[in-house]
């Protein structure tokens, strides 16, 4: 096991201590990523942190994995079967909502017994459930929970969309069959997660101030401690310019690049159909522009034909599992595109920004920690496609410096930051008398 680097700042509560953080997989999906990176950025501060997960991708020696490869594919299978079975059958929303029924949970696993404090992250698709967080507790570890999505303030859905049950009990489910009913299965785990929050203690920690809110004015933590620590990015990994960094790969030949990107494109919630529609606006209507601008789209998706709808010269790359590639796209790119609807700003979005691309979202003020309108990027109405072209045509004539943003990036989400936060968060659980910052 690599060793730890001797820190001298870091607190007497922390020194001998053990952190586990436990995440559906180290790799896949943009939460994997967020706490991979929390995970490195602890032990570069020297904290002993480790990861406990469902799918392990790297070779990381730091990175374990919970069951045997059968028996994690079989809990998976009944856990998508029960969700179709309360769908009707119908697979449209099978993604959309998480029930942990069948899950796996971590409590045996060595590095598990060994923590002080167990971090919570994306625990769905097999990995955890409610019953498994109450066994932790009964073995006195201290519990942080960080919220990727809102499935752990909802009934079963990760994201509410413009459903506001999450407020008052679930219920009457929107992802369920027929609209659910008062006492469906949104409604039933809805009750199951509100007695494990009356019955123990757990910190809170949302991704971003968009998220925080929402989970204050969920009936499940609305009188729960709830912070806002942002996801970890690596910010000395992007660089600003090309360079000598074109050499071995793809390049850019238009003047203008709009980079859009998720792991799933065209997942419900990512409103690409809002980007297909602003973007072809300023093919139709603004033609100078358009010549000189190219969209390069890269993630995985369900129906690839979606995008022959876009008129804008346009490029698919598909699922990109080589940092070097992305780093150059970013460092190309004048415009990083998000017209999420439900959720944080998506980790491509900063990653670009930290390569000095001008971001375009959707959004209300709520996200201004993250992109502050006008200042260093642009905030659209929610569900507003010309108010994305607007954003566009903004980002594509302004002149922030990239280096600029490079800086923003670095202040505000840089690895070391985001570390030395979780580290007074722990410290504090494990001595109240800690001081944090």
């Amino acid at each position: 096991m690599p060793s730890l680097p001797d820190n001298p700042s870091l607190p007497s509560a922390l020194r001998g201590r053990k952190v586990v953080l436990v995440n559906h997989s180290d790799t896949l999906g943009e939460g994997a990523v967020a706490t991979f990176r929390l995970m490195q950025a602890l032990r570069r501060e020297g904290v002993d942190a480790r990861m406990v997960v469902y799918t392990k991708r790297s070779a990381e020696a730091n990175v374990s994995y919970q069951g045997s490869r059968l028996m994690r594919g079989i809990r998976y299978c009944l856990e998508l079967l029960q969700i179709l079975s309360h769908s009707g059958f119908s697979d449209n929303n099978i993604f959309a909502v998480s029930t942990g029924s069948f899950a796996i949970n971590v409590h045996t696993h060595p590095w598990v017994k060994e923590a002080d404090i167990v971090c919570v992250n994306w625990i769905n698709r097999g990995l955890m459930n409610l019953k498994g967080i109450r066994r932790l507790h009964k073995m006195g570890k201290k519990i942080v929970w960080t919220l990727h999505d809102m499935w752990p303030f909802t009934g079963v859905c990760h994201n509410a969309g413009a459903c506001d049950y999450y407020t008052d009990s679930c219920g009457n489910c929107v992802f369920l069959k027929g609209g659910g009913h008062p006492g469906d299965l949104s409604h039933k785990l809805w009750k199951r997660k509100m007695a494990l929050y009356t019955d123990i203690p757990i910190t809170f920690v949302a991704s971003s101030r968009w998220l925080e809110i929402k989970a204050r004015n969920s009936s499940l933590m609305r009188n729960k401690p709830v912070m806002t620590i942002p996801s970890p990015i690596p910010v000395d990994q992007y660089y600003t310019s090309p360079g000598s960094h074109i050499d071995t790969l793809l390049t850019v030949t238009k003047p203008n690049l709009i980079l859009m990107g998720a792991t799933w494109l065209d997942a419900p919630g990512k409103g690409l159909e809002y980007a297909i529609e602003a973007l072809n606006h300023i093919f139709d209507n603004y033609p100078e522009i358009a010549s000189e601008t190219a969209v390069y789209l890269f993630g995985q998706m369900h129906n690839p034909e979606t995008l022959d709808n876009l008129r804008m010269s346009h490029r698919w790359l598909g699922r990109i599992n080589e940092p070097k590639i992305l780093r150059y796209l970013y460092s190309s790119a004048k415009v990083v595109l998000s017209t999420s609807l439900l959720e944080n700003i998506p980790a491509p979005v900063i990653e670009g920004m930290a390569s000095g691309a001008i971001p375009v979202v959707f959004g209300d003020p709520h996200r201004e920690d993250t992109v502050r309108h006008l200042a260093t990027g642009y905030i659209a109405r929610t569900r507003d496609s010309l108010d994305i072209v607007k954003g566009i045509l903004w980002a594509l004539q302004t002149d922030i410096s990239r280096e600029e943003l490079h800086e923003y990036v670095r202040d505000n989400f840089s690895s070391q930051i985001v570390a030395r936060r979780y580290i007074d968060l722990f410290s504090n659980l494990l001595d109240p008398s800690h001081p944090t910052t």
